[in-house]
């Protein structure tokens, strides 16, 4: 039970949408219509259905649709086919379309910004504090999705918490370092809520940036997520929540809640709870004492400006070499190609949690992301430009390449990593030793090593996994297949159609998020 219902002296348990009927209208003149997937797992009834038995009227979610559909949508839609089929049709299209009525209200943001109380800031050197939404958590309605908790945020890196963010001036002069524990207050008398400080380059010095969405209660759920061995520690303390709540710090004006603008007092804790940040994990530097005498060194972000692009100067992008080996394999197969647009890349990770979820890629929990064993088989790098208050951003979305002449499959003892003749890195799982070889010779750090075997004891979190993907097991290692299985489906239903693969007709889990 979430805080809410926990206070209720009655709770009716609702179907999941994927487990039941359900109707909306996203547009005006638009009526769409939901069919469940699944049969309900629970002994569950919809809102309507609880509503209708309080009231002693049996009539069941389905038939009290299809009478509200008689009695009201079918005659505002004008047709003239009789109900059954309209009703038969719109339950196969999943929607209906309905004359659109005239604008009750001229909705304009800019009006409605006007409206709201000018936020006042604060005075002098006193900090200012800003609230802001999570990009995972949101206001905190995904607190109790793993994935989400282990998904690094786009711009700290830092995963299974909330954070205080300093401006590395402002840090310094409070003499504070990187997870060192601090309490905020925004009044004398309100609780204090106490968070490891995160130094960020790029923020105002005079601002105090706190993310919401953490501290539900019932996140302790999470406690022994992941692999328990003999030094393993706990992703959150029993009792405890992930991450501490921030709202209470939020003060209201004018009936609204008041995000910014707050005069925030900072005041040091005993304790350091390090950050589990993802940043410097998988790292492309190569360190000094193995790199090679004379070696060029390259940088991991190359940038050119578009008007020096389109005048041909490329040097700064691009790279020509010969390959070491000549090309065996005959052109007359698909060739699989991904482009990443990294101008429009906002380092969001909606890509990230699409391929966890679409190829079972375990959460391994905030220990083992300490010791950089998280499992993603995409990480977007963060790197900075620029100084003081002129800092940007540059993210990299970086996954396997299936490079052509992939140093991987040169090492591999077993061939347990090889070409395909479509031009994809193939990784054999039943034929890995677990040597991590081509972990080491991956010249992008991509590939990702099973520590443990991770529990799938739970019947139910069993159903999320995609049964067309292996689950892999201790000692093997994995990363990204390019969506073979999507591969693979593409051909059996072109084969079935009698015709060739259509060009974007296979769209990986990444490129679809």
């Amino acid at each position: 039970l979430d805080e809410t219902a926990a206070l209720a002296q009655w709770t009716a348990p609702a179907p999941h949408f994927l487990e039941s009927f359900d109707d909306a209208q996203p547009l005006d003149g638009v009526i769409t219509l939901t069919q469940p997937v699944i049969a309900p797992l629970f002994d569950t009834r919809s809102l309507r259905e609880s509503l209708a038995a309080w009231t002693d009227d049996r009539q069941t979610d389905e038939a009290f649709r299809e009478a509200l559909f008689r009695r009201t949508i079918y005659p505002e839609s004008g047709s003239s086919v009789p109900f059954e089929e309209f009703w038969v049709t719109t339950r196969h299209d999943g929607f209906c379309l309905l004359p659109a009525g005239p604008a009750l209200f001229d909705a304009r943001i800019d009006r409605a910004l006007r409206s709201l109380p000018t936020p006042t800031a604060a005075a002098g050197e006193e900090l200012e504090l800003v609230v802001h939404a999570s990009n995972s958590m949101l206001e905190g309605r995904h607190a109790h999705n793993a994935w989400l908790h282990e998904l690094p945020d786009p711009v700290t890196k830092a995963t299974w918490g909330n954070w205080v963010s300093l401006a590395p001036e402002r840090a310094e002069a409070l003499g504070f370092q990187e997870g060192d524990l601090v309490a905020l207050r925004t009044s004398k008398e309100g609780q204090p809520v106490v968070l490891p400080v995160q130094i960020q380059p790029g923020q105002h010095p005079r601002i105090v940036a706190v993310p919401l969405g953490f501290g539900r209660t019932g996140t302790d759920r999470f406690a022994r997520l992941g692999p328990q061995w003999l030094e393993s520690d706990l992703t959150v303390a029993d009792g405890a929540t992930i991450g501490a709540n921030a709202a209470p710090l939020m003060t209201r004006r004018e009936g609204l809640l008041q995000h910014g603008g707050q005069v925030v007092t900072i005041e040091r804790r005993k304790g350091h709870e390090p950050l589990a940040t993802t940043q410097s994990h998988h790292t492309l530097t190569v360190p000094a004492n193995l790199a090679p005498h004379g070696g060029e060194v390259r940088d991991a972000v190359r940038e050119v400006s578009l008007a020096a692009f389109i005048a041909g100067d490329r040097t700064e992008s691009t790279m020509h070499g010969d390959g070491l080996w000549k090309d065996d394999f005959a052109n007359d197969l698909p060739h699989w190609e991904m482009i990443v647009d990294l101008d429009r890349c906002t380092g969001c990770s909606a890509c990230v949690v699409s391929c966890q979820v679409e190829n079972n890629v375990p959460v391994v929990g905030r220990d083992e992301v300490l010791r950089a064993r998280e499992m993603h088989w995409i990480r977007i790098d963060r790197y900075y430009r620029g100084e003081g208050d002129f800092v940007r951003m540059a993210h990299q979305p970086m996954m396997c390449h299936h490079c052509d002449n992939a140093p991987c499959e040169t090492v591999c003892p077993v061939l347990a990593t090889v070409h395909s003749e479509e031009g994809l890195n193939q990784q054999a799982y039943n034929r890995c030793v677990g040597t991590r070889y081509c972990a080491n010779n991956c010249p992008y750090k991509v590939r990702r090593f099973n520590w443990f075997d991770y529990p799938h004891e739970d019947a139910l979190q069993n159903l999320s996994l995609n049964p067309d993907i292996t689950v892999r097991t201790r000692g093997v290692m994995e990363k990204c297949s390019f969506c073979v299985q999507r591969i693979q489906a593409a051909k059996g239903k072109a084969k079935a159609d009698g015709r060739r693969i259509r060009d974007g007709e296979i769209e990986p889990a990444c490129a679809q998020a």
